[in-house]
């Protein structure tokens, strides 16, 4: 019994850093295409414009959700990627991490 634990343990890591490897890597290549100041010289400071893409894409997905509409342009699961990465995002800025220009 241990050793089943041990393997649902060990997928559950595997499939954590699969998730966050996918991420990370579409946040560095959106990261290319739009450069640091769409955050770091959003109106109201970086935070306040990750706080309103982040509400903009929670409204998005519980539309989505409580609707039953089936997505025609980006899947539940592409906007739950861009809330992580978003939450990534704040995370640098509040560590003073991100760059500004």
């Amino acid at each position: 019994m241990n050793e089943d634990v041990d393997l649902e343990h060990v997928k559950f890591v595997a499939d954590m850093w699969e998730v966050l490897d996918t991420a990370g890597n579409l946040l560095i290549k959106k990261h290319k295409d739009y450069g640091p100041t769409n955050i770091s010289l959003s109106p109201g400071g970086p935070l306040n414009g990750l706080r309103v893409r982040m509400h903009d894409k929670t409204a998005r997905i519980n539309h989505l959700i409580d609707s039953g509409a089936t997505p025609e342009n980006e899947s539940l699961r592409d906007s739950f990627i861009d809330l992580l990465n978003y939450s990534a995002i704040a995370l640098m800025v509040i560590d003073g991490n991100w760059p500004r220009d």
